[in-house]
Formats: structure tokens, sequence, C-alpha cells
């Protein structure tokens, strides 16, 4: 079914009655409501997910393929309402790389997952002996999503997990519940009944999923705090886990690299999603010799790029989710200036606005160790770090817990591919950043998680591999 708009759609998933009230970040106003669901709904969800997984992995890959291609056409059917409900409630604008690539990215990772053959694998064929690796089903998949990219994230974790015969159960971050609802009442209408369950809780239905005893693993995308304890959770029943934690991402400018032809993917690389993803770019360290050169670059790039409600056609960058989320990033800013540090552009919020926006904020001649450095500020603020050359960059780049992702920026390739050998993290871009490709494996290194997804290692990652000898 195609809906004419996010309203609509609002309809066939809220309550007739009550329910929490889910309100927009950039106005105050309510979006909608959105049922209150406990551990109990949970038992109920998981239990129906189990009942179905046999007949649905018996499909065998070709139908599964074909449904969830159909279920990309219907994402596609209704982008523009999913488009409109998601920057509602997240406050993601509908243009730039926000709202409405995001719907896109959804349709277009789930037909990646069809896109592999995951073949038995010969292992050993020598005359004598012979032994094949075979991929299984898993049971039932738990996916636990966050509130800055819910809709995609979504998608990443529910696609490989239902290609590979597995049934899901979702449960979406209790900041963007409706956007998770809405995207898997689409999905669902199309998918055979139960295949695909989501329960909008709160902290009580994520701690009952990571240890419930007929899940089989558990995909979770959040902070690294959380991963923790979902790591102790699930240790009873020992399941798999594929972890996409907290990251702070280190950027390393070379000196052969020209500040004008880099500023605006510099730019996007930190503030795309207004800053709010785990894989963004969170700190930039670069070399004296070209430091004000790049600091102008990017100032006069993110002068221009306008912040505000995003229903509004022209702005590309919105407010922050949440009240909590606001107050880390004023606090984090505020260190830094009370330091003595450099402000090039922003921090100065307007307090009497009606949503959480924070204004682009970039960050000079700041410490190493500042907090707006060694913290994960997940928001519209980049701290740029002078140093005197590449191994002290490099140094400071591996000198935290995290290491999702990282970049390198230069005019010399083969001098960015040396320099990107020796950073700590799980990908490291070449003259971009969190340019991520449902072609290519992702995941995270040291405490920002464990586990790969995207590509054929993704799909393998939701599967028990089966060695069969004979």
């Amino acid at each position: 079914m195609a809906y004419a708009n996010a309203q609509e759609l609002l309809d066939a998933i809220q309550p007739a009655t009550g329910g929490t009230e889910i309100l927009d970040p950039a106005t105050g106003e309510l979006v909608g409501r959105v049922a209150e669901q406990s551990a109990a709904d949970l038992d109920a969800a998981v239990a129906a997910a189990k009942a179905a997984q046999p007949a649905w992995d018996a499909l065998g890959h070709e139908e599964r393929k074909r449904l969830l291609n159909a279920a990309a056409d219907n994402i596609e059917a209704n982008a523009e309402a999913l488009a409109e409900l998601l920057s509602r409630e997240q406050g993601k604008p509908l243009n730039g790389p926000n709202a409405r690539f995001e719907v896109g990215g959804a349709a277009a990772w789930l037909r990646a997952a069809t896109a592999y053959e995951v073949e038995p694998e010969v292992v050993v064929d020598d005359g004598e002996t012979y032994a094949a690796k075979h991929y299984r089903a898993l049971g039932v998949v738990g996916a636990i999503g966050p509130w800055n990219w819910p809709m995609m994230i979504s998608i990443w974790q529910l696609a490989p997990s239902l290609r590979m015969g597995n049934t899901v159960v979702m449960k979406p971050s209790e900041y963007t519940p409706l956007s998770v609802l809405a995207l898997v009442h689409v999905l669902n209408e199309v998918l055979p009944a139960d295949v695909l369950n989501i329960v909008a809780g709160g902290r009580e239905v994520g701690e009952k999923l990571s240890g419930h005893p007929d899940i089989a693993k558990i995909m979770f995308t959040g902070s690294t705090p959380t991963g923790k304890a979902i790591i102790r959770s699930s240790a009873d029943t020992v399941k798999r886990l594929t972890m996409e934690l907290g990251g702070n991402d280190a950027g390393i400018v070379l000196e052969d690299a020209d500040p004008q032809a880099i500023a605006e993917d510099l730019f996007w690389g930190a503030f795309i999603n207004t800053g709010q993803t785990c894989a963004a770019l969170k700190r930039l360290y670069v070399p004296e010799s070209i430091y004000d050169a790049v600091c102008d670059a990017l100032a006069n790039v993110a002068a221009k790029m306008p912040m505000g409600v995003g229903l509004d056609e022209n702005n590309v960058l919105g407010p922050l989710q949440n009240k909590a989320q606001y107050d880390i990033v004023a606090s984090l800013v505020k260190d830094a200036v009370d330091s003595g540090a450099k402000v090039l552009l922003g921090a100065n919020p307007d307090e009497n606005a009606a949503g959480y926006f924070y204004p682009t904020t970039l960050i000079a001649d700041i410490d190493p160790s500042n907090r707006l450095v060694v913290e994960e500020q997940f928001g519209p603020a980049l701290p740029i770090i002078k140093v005197k050359d590449t191994a002290e960059a490099i140094k400071h780049a591996n000198a935290l817990e995290v290491g999702l992702g990282a970049s390198v920026w230069s005019s010399n390739r083969e001098q960015a591919l040396e320099v990107a050998a020796q950073i700590q993290a799980g990908t490291v871009w070449i003259n971009s950043h969190g340019t991520i490709d449902p072609r290519i494996p992702f995941g995270g290194a040291k405490q920002s998680g464990y586990g790969l997804e995207f590509g054929l290692d993704g799909l393998k990652s939701l599967a028990q591999p089966q060695i069969i000898k004979g």
C-alpha cells in the first residue's frame, strides 16, 4: 500500500488512544504516540518469531531474496511518507544526506542483502578427505537500534538476518520508535506473518531481549557502555553478537593536501546528520604548515550550510535529536572555550530556540587532551588540532580506546595508504570519511565493537557455520 503522507502512515501504526507522546526535536510539537510495550510483549514477539522461523528458512534463498526485493519496492513506494515522518521524529532535514537519503539507503541496503550467493565452501578435497563449510540459519535474531539513523540501521540489522533464514525481533530506540514502527509496517505488508517483529519498549525490554533464551544472536548499534551491558547480559546464553559501538574517529591531513579541495568533504565527513553519526569525523589533526589554510577553508564551507527545521526544503542541518545529547555537546564545547581554545565558528547557541539546535561549531588551537577531543561529542562541533608532523598525528589518533573509523587526506595516494596502515581503526578512508558501501564490510576495532556488517561477510555473520566431512 502507498501512503499519501506521514500522517496516513502514522494513523496505521499509532494507538487510537493513549500511548507515549513523541515530540519533534526541532519544534517541540507532537509527532505521534507510541503504544507502551513491556517485557511480556517481548516474550510474545519472540515466541511468534521462533514459531515462524522454520517455515521462513524452508523457503530457501531465492524466495527470500524475491520477498526482500518486493519489500524494498514497498519502501520506495512510500519513500516520501517515510522521509517526512523520519524528519519530524529524528529532526534531520529532508534534503542533503539526511531523511530522503536515509530512506533511499534503507531500500538500497535491503536489495544489497540479496546480491550475493551464499554457497557451501569446500575446505579440503584431496582425494582422501572431503570437507565443506555450510551456512545455516541461527534462529531468532534480536536487533537493538539507535536514534541517529533509525531506519537505515534497522535495515542493516534485519536485512541480512532475514536473508539468511532467521526471523527477527526489533527493539527501536525510545527516542525514535515511530520511524522504525513505520518501516516495519511497510515491510510487513510484503513479508510473511511473524517473520519480522517489533517491540517498542524501554530499558526493561532491551534487557529482556539481550538475555532471552530463545534469541540466538544480538545485533546492536549504540554506545560502548550500553554495548558492554548487552555483552554481560548475553553471556549466560552464549549468544552470538555483532556490536557496532561508539567511535571518536580521527582525520589526519597530510602536508601535501589541498585545503580548498578537501574542505567540503571534510565538512560532510564531520557534520553529516548534524554530527550524529558513529563513524563521523570527530577530531581533525592538521600539520602546522597548512593549519590556518585548512581552518579557513573549512570555516568558509561550514558557514554556508543552512540549519533549521527539517521540513524546510532549504535546510541541510537540523537539531540534536534529544536534550541529553544537546547537553553533552554544549558541555564539551563550553569546556573547550573555557580552556582558551579558539572559536572559528558557532559555540553560541540560542537558549530561547524552540528545538535542540546547536550551531555548527569549529574549534581551533585546542589542546589534544581537551575533553572535546578525547570524548565523543556526537554533534555539530569539530575540534581541529595542530600537529608538527604526521607521526604526532598518528600517535594522537591511536591514543584512544575506540577505533571505529579514521581518514587520511592527501594528494599522494601511496603516502596516504602508508599512513592508513598505521591507524588502529576498523575502516580507514582516503580523502573521504564515513562513506560506507553495502558491498564493503564494516566493523570496529578496540572498544568500538566487533563483528562485520555488509557484503558477503555480513551475511555469513548471521549464520551458523557447519562443517560436513565425509
